[in-house]
């Protein structure tokens, strides 16, 4: 497999996203709010929004993680991308971690975590658009 490090990242980043949607399963009866509710006790709320803003976030990831990874492999040949794209990927990952952990504790001290996630975002996003308008005039 070309990508398999950006294939281990998905998968990883995945199964993180479920980790937090069962924190929320978790939190429904700890806190006592059943479903469909999404408000209730402060704490469940904070489970709850990580978890939402963590599926809000893959929505752009994702993508832009396989991008980064196909459009620089490429322009560059070999593993270039898969290398680049997973490294990325995974500070993404270590970012949501922090950001989960930090907001669960205290919302307002989430902004390290969603800094190093956004950054690592930003930069597969711009990388993958980079390459691909360099490969539109590649000769």
């Amino acid at each position: 497999m070309t990508h398999s490090l950006v294939a281990l990242v998905t998968l990883l980043a995945l199964v993180l996203f479920l980790w937090m949607t069962a924190n929320v399963g978790r939190a429904r009866g700890k806190f006592g709010v059943p479903a469909p509710a999404t408000s209730g006790d402060p704490q469940f709320e904070r489970i709850f929004r990580v978890q939402a803003n963590t599926l809000e976030g893959l929505v752009i990831f994702l993508p832009a993680l396989w991008l980064c990874a196909l459009a620089m492999d490429h322009i560059w040949g070999g593993v270039i991308g898969d290398l680049i794209a997973s490294a990325l990927g995974a500070v993404w990952i270590i970012g949501r971690i922090i950001y989960m952990q930090a907001y669960e504790r205290d919302p307002a001290s989430r902004g390290v975590g969603f800094g190093i996630q956004a950054l690592a975002t930003l930069l597969l996003l711009v990388s993958a658009l980079v390459h691909v308008i360099w490969s539109l005039f590649k000769p």
